[in-house]
């Protein structure tokens, strides 16, 4: 009946794990053959990566995700070495010894025996479903490594996008302010403007000058960032595309009680924190089953052969065996059971507090955001329709001034608000794409964010 109940509860674990435990099959099987050698690689590759191709590149090469697939292997050793539990132990020996008689005789003899625990109380279903649920909680938490270092990508990488975005977006800025300068020179030599307008239009040439090697050096910290992150030095380069400008529609926003119950389901956190309460719940009540007796079924077989003419060479053998039952119990251990049935219980409470408080601040995180996209959301419209207004402010302003009707410094203020209004749309388009990940983070399914940006 034991036995049964151990293959049964083997095949409903199994089938646990396959639904849970989904990352490890999911990431690092496909890297490892999608990328035999990136664990190898010293130099980036040549062409431009997709983000997912980037992840895949990451989870390939970094060592925190290799640290914590070894610490999962680890617990599911010392899972499967639980399973003893339900078998018998059988032992052997041999033996041979010569006394010290005028005959100088050497006894040869060689035994057989086994034995199987029976009935315990249900101190042997604790200890395995304890190994078993502490297997669960190291399973849960390398996902929860893959799915914060996935993160870590996500945020490299659209920053360096953003930092490219800056970079474009000064270059533009520096053409429009050369065109300034040449035509503020022109007017001058005509004497249609003052020298003023010269000197203006040096200042704001110089200034975009600054800002565009500002936006390099920014773009060189985050390459280096995102390469670090990969596990390359940072002086390599690397190529990445970009993101369709339509990802963020409001179409993609979920109720928040969906957000959260998906949640529930879904993020390890929650899971590994639910899987240590169960595993310290069966430890404290193996702790206190260590006081009840245990039965067992015994048997053994043994033969002796104790003349003269070689080892069990005569056939004159004497062979003897015995089976039977036996029970014990512990009556005095110096309070050993007494207090290890304490702490467990001690332990329990512990865990099962922690795993409140870590359901409370998920819950958090996931209303945090789900409200932070929301915003990003809207900021993005906003810097869309501010950037259109700048840009269609700075043409009317420079034809405005090339005719005589504005100023130079009418023409700085416009260049100056375009420059702006194109860096606040850029980093409201990438901090979207960040928030969005952070909502993937928090329900614990970032790698449906990922599939969505293929």
């Amino acid at each position: 009946m034991n036995l049964f109940r151990y293959f049964l509860r083997q095949k409903s674990d199994i089938l646990y794990i396959m639904k849970h435990l989904y990352l490890p099959f999911v990431f690092v099987p496909f890297c490892a053959l999608a990328m035999e050698d990136c664990a190898t690689m010293r130099h980036t590759p040549k062409k431009e990566m997709t983000l997912v191709e980037v992840v895949d590149m990451g989870l390939c090469r970094n060592p925190n995700t290799a640290a914590a697939y070894a610490a999962l292997q680890s617990a599911r050793f010392t899972k499967n070495a639980a399973h003893s539990y339900y078998l018998p132990t059988v032992s052997g020996g041999l033996g041979a010894n010569r006394s010290h008689t005028e005959h100088d005789d050497w006894n040869y003899n060689a035994s057989l025996s086994a034995s199987y625990l029976i009935f315990d109380f249900g101190k042997r279903e604790s200890d395995f479903a304890q190994t078993l649920a502490t297997y669960r909680a190291a399973g849960f938490d390398y996902d929860e490594t893959i799915q914060n270092f996935i993160y870590s990508i996500v945020g490299a990488y659209y920053e360096l996008l953003n930092m490219d975005a800056g970079v474009a977006s000064a270059k533009s800025a520096l053409t429009v302010a050369q065109t300034a300068k040449e035509t503020a020179d022109k007017k001058y030599k005509s004497g249609v403007v003052a020298r003023a307008d010269v000197y203006k239009a040096d200042t704001t040439l110089a200034s975009s000058q600054l800002a565009l090697e500002r936006a390099k050096n920014n773009r060189e910290i985050a390459k280096g960032n995102l390469l670090n992150v990969l596990s390359f030095s940072a002086n390599e380069e690397i190529k990445i595309k970009d993101m369709p400008a339509s990802f963020g529609s409001d179409a993609e926003s979920k109720n928040i009680d969906n957000l959260i119950s998906i949640a529930k389901k879904q993020r390890p956190d929650l899971l590994k924190a639910k899987s240590q309460t169960n595993a310290a719940w069966h430890r404290r009540n193996s702790a206190f089953l260590k006081n009840l007796p245990s039965i067992s079924v015994n048997a053994s077989a043994q033969t002796t052969d104790k003349t003269a003419g070689g080892m069990f060479k005569d056939m004159t053998l004497k062979t003897h065996g015995s089976i039977g039952f036996s029970a014990s119990m512990p009556i005095f251990t110096g309070f050993l059971n007494f207090y290890n049935a304490r702490s467990a219980n001690a332990d329990y409470e512990n865990t099962k507090y922690n795993e409140e408080n870590i359901s409370n601040n998920a819950m958090m995180d996931v209303f945090t955001a789900y409200q932070n996209y929301k915003t990003a959301q809207t900021v993005l419209k906003q810097t869309e329709f501010l950037l259109k207004s700048a840009t269609e402010n700075e043409r009317v302003t420079s034809g405005m001034y090339k005719v005589g009707r504005a100023t130079m410094l009418d023409w700085q203020t416009a260049q100056s608000e375009l420059a702006d209004a194109r860096n606040q749309h850029n980093s409201a388009k990438y901090d979207l794409f960040i928030k969005r990940a952070a909502v993937a983070l928090a329900i614990g399914d970032i790698k449906t964010g990922l599939k969505e940006n293929k």
